[in-house]
């Protein structure tokens, strides 16, 4: 059977506060929402289930099943049993935006859920880049006071073709999407949080990069900005062609961001300027572990 040549997504921009239920809620509305509108891939953005605040990841984080599992504990793993349900409900490919997840040793990742049509783990990408920065006079963030980083690229298979998933930092590391791509993504997705310090400069910026570099699309999922949050996110969640173009986006309210993608794009464009058939393998190389 072939692979369908174009796929609708969307990305979720929802707001997100300090009640987790109603978190939940919110995201389950939008998740629901964006399903009967046509969607199959339902992308989430980075902490939903929670504020984007060092102090609170330990304070919300709850433990995540491994790969496989299609069943979660309703009172310690609500978030997990909300992706599983409503992807399953809904027939739909779930990129479970990010939460902060504990494991058995107490240690706290940034972590995105994905979930398939049948309602089962598919993949689980811990954010490998903690977000520590210090811009002078503007912001100062440090995710390594209470997270840790994963060590892994995490890459899964649809009928659409392949998508690489990376959260928020992540994007600002060419090499994590390059080694997705050499996976085979045709597709990379990056719930994220960028603020209103490197989101105006960066946000939309890193999408294109990153998409022109890899010759693939590139989706990133923000929430909606939260007047009464300490952390402002940019919001403008959107979607890049492999040419680079902007093909769907929004402002910082909450909404919901559609885009019909054309996957036949993709192959066109390593095509016809096939970069990653005129590498100078002998004068440099991409390692991965």
């Amino acid at each position: 059977e072939a692979a369908p040549a174009t796929l609708k997504l969307a990305l979720c921009q929802v707001l997100c506060g300090e009640d987790k239920k109603a978190n939940i809620a919110a995201a389950k509305k939008a998740v629901n929402e964006a399903s009967r509108n046509g969607a199959k891939l339902v992308v989430l953005p980075e902490c939903w289930n929670s504020p984007y605040d060092t102090s609170c990841f330990p304070v919300y984080a709850e433990t995540v099943p491994g790969e496989g599992a299609s069943a979660s504990d309703s009172v310690a793993e609500p978030s997990t049993n909300f992706l599983l349900s409503a992807a399953k409900e809904n027939k739909i490919y779930l990129i479970g935006g990010s939460i902060p997840e504990k494991d058995q040793d107490g240690k706290v990742y940034n972590t995105c859920i994905i979930v398939s049509p049948e309602g089962e783990i598919i993949g689980k990408h811990r954010k490998v880049h903690l977000f520590d920065i210090d811009v002078p006079g503007k912001i100062t963030f440090k995710e390594s006071d209470t997270l840790s980083p994963g060590n892994s690229t995490t890459t899964f298979d649809a009928p659409f073709g392949k998508v690489g998933v990376g959260i928020c930092y992540d994007i600002r590391f060419p090499e994590l999407s390059m080694l997705m791509r050499r996976e085979g993504a045709s597709i990379l997705v990056f719930p994220g949080a960028f603020n209103m310090t490197t989101g105006p400069a960066h946000w939309e910026l890193l999408q294109r990069a990153r998409a022109v570099d890899n010759q693939c699309y590139v989706a990133a999922a923000s929430p909606a900005r939260n007047p009464e949050s300490s952390y402002q996110a940019w919001g403008h969640s959107t979607v890049v062609s492999p040419w680079g173009k902007v093909v769907a986006t929004t402002d910082h309210n909450p909404s919901t961001v559609y885009a019909e993608i054309d996957l036949s794009e993709v192959e066109k464009m390593r095509e016809g300027i096939p970069t990653s058939k005129q590498k100078r393998n002998d004068m440099y190389s991409l390692q991965g572990f």
